[in-house]
């Protein structure tokens, strides 16, 4: 070949090693799965208890399942505690969070958390913990000093932004101690083996950029991969570019909880936050979805919730099996993160269905594009349904599928009938695999689904 025709092919050859290795090493290219404590445990959570969910997700790993995440309160030696000294919180001479002891054994003598992060990883999982940002406010009183830095905790304090619902810690200044106390922190946590870090109480009421801008930071120092989890929601839409540039999930709603719909007084806010309102937050949000940038519906409380539960009694979800399904789908088709809230160690027939349904996973996990349809053109039955279609590839390429969800959003049974054109498929005949029973449909122009109550189907079309 002609050293001229010669370049351009080996132009396009780096280009494409170059997009590929870009990819690799995206964090969280793919929505992350896994568990997290605090549907079933709240602050409560101990070491056994935290294995023996580990040990059940572990024999979920071949689905995807990976992260698994102790959330508020690993620090608290008494979790029932109704005041900041009644909780006993565990810290060290540098004024970071430590595991209470009493509660994780393997933390003893200053461990930390790394013999059960070593424990997590050899079971072939991650290990996530979750903070509330700031610092403690019982640490600045002692006025502790920042390890390896010159300042003291009160040159990082931020004592005009503490968490508005949490009385243990003041925000962090926007300064060079701020800086070096987020440092130390995550040079901690990753000397613990930590891959998954939620931060609560900065995404909203109030909204944080320089702690997420400095945690961030923080992060990228270590050199180890940790994904940033942002909580709670809503999360504004003006901020989602901002956030995307720090965090690899963010929360698009206030707490989730087991509830079709919950009513709440104004200005009361939106906690708990319904299954019924999550279709239209979720599809203001879905031109923010992109490898590395999940903007998180928040986690699926499905299943036994207990035995202590972060919101109300212990109890199996309230959901009706149908509205289960119809959250595990919804969260599956538009590519939110999928983080069980479940008892793991109770696992019902349903829940076990669920989170090990290979089709409605696949999917989530390689889904390129996904969007909610505009129904209104579609016909009777529509007004009080929602519908996505999603996609892998471009047509005509190899792997390339299509997937359409049905979802039925009335309190009553429904016939939703509409044509693959009308859906924005060419106008020839489709048969559609039904991903919850395998079952498949004749070839036909046309698609016919009957829903009940708050129900929903989901099709890879042929």
């Amino acid at each position: 070949m002609h050293p001229r025709r010669l370049f351009p092919v080996l132009l396009f050859t780096v280009l494409v090693l170059f997009v590929r290795a870009l990819a690799a090493q995206t964090l969280a290219p793919t929505p992350p799965m896994g568990w997290n404590s605090w549907d079933s445990y709240g602050l409560t959570i101990d070491e056994e208890q935290f294995k023996a969910n580990a040990q059940v997700l572990a024999s979920l790993e071949q689905y995807g399942w990976q992260y698994a995440v102790i959330d508020e309160g690993w620090y608290l030696a008494n979790p029932s505690g109704n005041t900041v000294p009644e909780r006993q919180y565990t810290w060290s001479e540098n004024g970071l969070l430590l595991p209470a002891a009493d509660r994780f054994p393997s933390a003893a003598n200053g461990a930390g958390f790394k013999p059960l992060a070593d424990w997590v990883h050899a079971q072939g999982l991650k290990f996530g913990i979750h903070i509330l940002r700031g610092i403690p406010r019982q640490v600045v009183a002692a006025n502790l000093p920042i390890a390896d830095s010159p300042f003291h905790a009160s040159d990082a304090a931020d004592t005009s932004s503490p968490c508005p619902w949490d009385d243990g810690n003041w925000g962090v200044k926007d300064n060079a101690a701020g800086q070096a106390y987020y440092d130390s922190m995550l040079r901690l946590y990753a000397s613990w083996g930590v891959d998954f870090l939620k931060v609560d109480c900065i995404a909203d009421n109030p909204y944080r950029p320089t702690e997420i801008r400095q945690i961030a930071e923080a992060i990228r120092k270590t050199g180890r991969p940790i994904v940033l989890s942002l909580s709670p929601g809503p999360t504004a839409l003006a901020h989602a570019a901002e956030v995307g540039k720090s965090a690899q999930m963010w929360r698009i709603t206030n707490d989730h909880w087991d509830g079709w719909t919950f009513t709440h007084k104004p200005g009361e806010g939106e906690f708990p936050f319904g299954l019924r309102d999550e279709f239209d937050r979720i599809a203001q949000w879905y031109v923010y979805v992109a490898p590395g940038n999940w903007p998180d519906a928040d986690m699926l409380p499905n299943g036994w919730l207990g035995p202590h539960p972060g919101w109300g009694e212990a109890r199996h979800s309230r959901y009706t099996p149908d509205e289960e399904r119809t959250e595990f789908a919804l969260w599956c088709i538009t590519r939110s993160p999928l983080i069980l809230g479940a008892n793991l160690t109770r696992l019902d027939e349903l829940t076990r269905s669920l989170i090990g349904n290979q089709n409605l996973l696949f999917m989530n996990q390689n889904i390129t594009y996904s969007r909610p349809l505009d129904v209104s053109s579609l016909g009777p039955g529509f007004e009080n349904a929602r519908v996505w279609r999603a996609t892998i590839n471009e047509p005509g390429g190899r792997g390339y599928a299509e997937y359409f969800g049905f979802f039925n959003l009335a309190d009553t049974p429904v016939t939703l009938r509409t044509t693959w054109k009308q859906l924005g498929l060419d106008a020839a005949k489709h048969s559609a695999q039904n991903l919850w029973d395998d079952s498949t449909t004749k070839d036909a122009k046309e698609i016919a689904v009957t829903l009940p109550p708050h129900g929903s189907a989901v099709f890879l079309v042929h």
